[in-house]
Formats: C-alpha cells, sequence, structure tokens
C-alpha cells in the first residue's frame, strides 16, 4: 500500500495558508451579520443596500462553504487512507490518489484569490479605451480591445454594461467607457491598464504596408460613494442620446452625460439611467472613483521613487505588444508572459496575462 502521507501533509498546508488568504474565521463572523441583516423584512426598502447586502453574502457564503468543503474531503481522505494503510489495502490507492489532485487543483484556482492584494481588487471595472497613434488603424484596434474584454468577461460569467461609445470617422470607435461587473473584475482587468500596441499589415491601406497602431486601457475601480470633493466649476457636461449595441440610438431625448474633469482630462459617462439627473449623479460617482484612483496611482509611484523601487506602470506606458505581421506574438513588455495563438488572445483568452501580472505586482511590492 502506498504511502501518501507526504501528498496529504502539502495539501493540508495550502488548506491552512487559504484559510488565512481567504480570512476565514473574519468570514463566519461576517456571516453570521449578514444572515441577520438579510432576513430584515425592511431590507429591500432601499433597492441599491438590498443588492449590496445580498452581493456581500453571497460572495462570504461562496468562500465559506467552498473552504468548508475542501476541508471535508480531505479530512475524508485522510480517514480513508488511514484504514487502507491499516490493513495494506491498494484497492484503495486510485481513490486516494484522485481525492487528493482534485483537492489540490480546487486549491490551485482559490490560490489565484491570495494575489488579489489592492484595496479596490473585489470592485468591478469601469473600463475606457481611447483610439490613439495610427489613424483609422487605431479606431479599428481601439474597437478590437473592446470586443476581446467583452469576450473575456462573457467566458467569467461577468456582466458588460456600455455606457458610451464615440464611433471612428471611417472604421472602428474613437473611444468606448464600459462597465465590467463581477467579483474581482477589477483586481483581473488591472492588468490591462496601459499602451497597448498592434502590429499587422492594414487592411486600410491599398498597398498592404505594415502599420503600427496605439490604443490606450484605462481601468478604474467603480466605488459606491468616493470619499472625495470636487469642485463643481471644474467640471464640463455633455449630453447626447443613449445608445443601444451597435451604436444604434434608443431614446429620443438627450438623457445620456459624459463628465469631464478639467484639471485631470478625466472623463466619466453614464447613460443606463432613464432621466439626465440620475446620469449626471451616476458619471459623478465615477468620475470620482476615476480621480481617486489617479491620486492612488500617483502616490504609489511616488512611494516607488522614494524606496528605489520599480513603479507600477501607470496608465500611457506601453504594456503589451500583439504582433500579426511578420510572425504571430502577443507579448506582455512587463511580466514576460507571451502567447502566439493571437487569435485566441483577441478572442478573450487572458487569463495568463492577467495572473501574470498579478505575481508581477506582488514581486514588484515585496
Amino acid at each position: 500500500m502506498r504511502d501518501f502521507t507526504n501528498d496529504l501533509r502539502e495539501v493540508t498546508q495550502r488548506l491552512t495558508e487559504a484559510s488565512e488568504y481567504l480570512k476565514i474565521t473574519q468570514q463566519r463572523a461576517r456571516l453570521s451579520e449578514l444572515e441577520v441583516e438579510i432576513s430584515r423584512p425592511d431590507l429591500w426598502d432601499d433597492q441599491e443596500l438590498g443588492k449590496r447586502v445580498n452581493a456581500e453574502y453571497s460572495n462570504v457564503k461562496g468562500d465559506v462553504d467552498e473552504y468548508d468543503s475542501l476541508k471535508s474531503q480531505l479530512e475524508d481522505i485522510e480517514v480513508l487512507h488511514e484504514l487502507a494503510r491499516e490493513v495494506d489495502d491498494e484497492s484503495q490507492e486510485n481513490e486516494i490518489e484522485a481525492g487528493i489532485n482534485k483537492v489540490a487543483q480546487s486549491l490551485g484556482v482559490l490560490e489565484m484569490r491570495s494575489l488579489f492584494t489592492g484595496d479596490h481588487d473585489e470592485s468591478n471595472a469601469i473600463v475606457q479605451v481611447n483610439a490613439k497613434d495610427g489613424g483609422v488603424d487605431a479606431q479599428d484596434w481601439t474597437q478590437l480591445l473592446m470586443r476581446m474584454y467583452t469576450r473575456w468577461a462573457e467566458r467569467r460569467g461577468f456582466e458588460v454594461e456600455v455606457d458610451d461609445v464615440s464611433e471612428g470617422t471611417e472604421a472602428g470607435i474613437l473611444s468606448a467607457e464600459f462597465t465590467i461587473k463581477g467579483r474581482y473584475a477589477y483586481g483581473l482587468m488591472r492588468s490591462e491598464h496601459g499602451t497597448h500596441r498592434l502590429v499587422r499589415i492594414s487592411p486600410f491601406d491599398n498597398q498592404g504596408r505594415r502599420q503600427t497602431s496605439f490604443a490606450t486601457v484605462k481601468v478604474t475601480p467603480e466605488m459606491d460613494a468616493p470619499d472625495i470633493e470636487v469642485n463643481e466649476s471644474e467640471i464640463r457636461m455633455e449630453v447626447f442620446r443613449a445608445s443601444g449595441a451597435g451604436g444604434q440610438h434608443v431614446n429620443k431625448t438627450s438623457s445620456a452625460v459624459r463628465l469631464i474633469h478639467e484639471p485631470t482630462g478625466l472623463v466619466a459617462s453614464s447613460q443606463e439611467e432613464r432621466s439626465q439627473l440620475q446620469n449626471r449623479e451616476k458619471a459623478l460617482t465615477r468620475l470620482k472613483a476615476m480621480i481617486v484612483a489617479a491620486r492612488e496611482e500617483e502616490h504609489e509611484a511616488e512611494k516607488a521613487r522614494i524606496s528605489g523601487k520599480t513603479a507600477m506602470v501607470g496608465w500611457g506606458s506601453q504594456i503589451r505588444s500583439y504582433v500579426l505581421q511578420p510572425y504571430q506574438m502577443v507579448k506582455d513588455l512587463r511580466t514576460e508572459v507571451e502567447s502566439g495563438n493571437v487569435a485566441s488572445v483577441l478572442d478573450g483568452d487572458l487569463d495568463a496575462f492577467m495572473e501574470g501580472f498579478l505575481r508581477w505586482r506582488r514581486a514588484q511590492s515585496e
């Protein structure tokens, strides 16, 4: 009978570590509080509060249940292993090994959680894509990036809410703002914050020349009530008609709102509410979140400069190259993660790049 003691010890250690980064002790206490909250008959009198409490309850209960399930599975395997060794029953080896591998695989997925160290990593992500150098090709590239992130979100079961799209002059889009809603959306999408470079034979060049295009991606966490005051005189408001998928107008009034913060150039939009006032309030909340995030990014860069460490790559810095000709390669310039399957990456296969970024970020902070 094979001795699985060392394998079980290793998995047990990983489970103990999971208890720490999942904060299981604190989560159990919070779950008890949320169970009281969620049973209140007046909870849904405030719809926003009801949604927040319900979402937090679902997340906390999911973490606790997942941990308890893995712990129970491991305990069952340990008992089976002990009994099988006592009677030298080799017939149980396959079941024990399969059980250990199953728990280990589940822990591998959970261990990604330990990489989410940012204050806002669990938040929804507000994403802005903007065409930069490259003319029509850059506008087409910007639309391809928006599609890539939409497909990635769909793969993960996240919701995508389009807030604003500015159509390109001949093709593609000049810019777009959309919100990806799901747990850890910001923590994952933070890897995309920066300038993306595309090299290909231009489909818009009659002579079939190679073109290099650039687009920027700005990612901000969605915050309920950012703790910041903004001078209203520094905000310029633009109104436009709300549009649906493909850019078609869905109402006859200019209820959609775009806010521009003049001192920073930051822009936030909203078109999903029915009234202009509601859209302005939502856009203002988003704008405040962007200002907070920009200040935090500046603060982190200054701390890195003082300590002599490598600063996190900020917005506007080139982070990734996508080459379609003369060879095919997507390469992240920070983490060195690369893929030769460009089509798959552009179809939303971004997990390797995102995990690579999370590990790189943790290494930078150590």
